[in-house]
């Protein structure tokens, strides 16, 4: 299960610049490919979708895998279009999805 994403914009910006968004999320990763103390398997628990969306438009996506790294960072440019708001989500294995919202302040 993953917790509250941060997510990092850049503080003020204008119309046509190009911004680099950060995000990190806290998420354990497990590929399945480990076994407890027991001896049975872990199973698998990953992200496997990122989708970052400004207004009503899709402006990154990544499918995950087993090799990424427990607590994903992503991060990924964009040029502003204009005012608006990020919306991002991250799908994990068993369907849940964590959304997180962010406004960027364009002057």
């Amino acid at each position: 299960m993953a917790t509250k994403p941060r997510i990092k914009l850049p503080d003020t910006v204008k119309t046509g610049d190009v911004i680099e968004v950060k995000t990190l999320i806290t998420h354990v990763m497990e590929t399945g490919n480990r076994k407890d103390s027991a001896g049975k398997p872990v199973p698998r628990d990953i992200l496997n979708t990122f989708v970052a969306k400004y207004g009503q438009d899709e402006v990154f996506r990544a499918e995950l895998g087993p090799g990424i790294s427990a607590n994903p960072y992503i991060s990924f440019q964009m040029r502003v279009p204009g005012p608006g708001t990020f919306e991002f989500s991250w799908t994990d294995d068993h369907g849940v999805t964590t959304v997180e919202t962010a406004a960027l302040n364009v002057v």
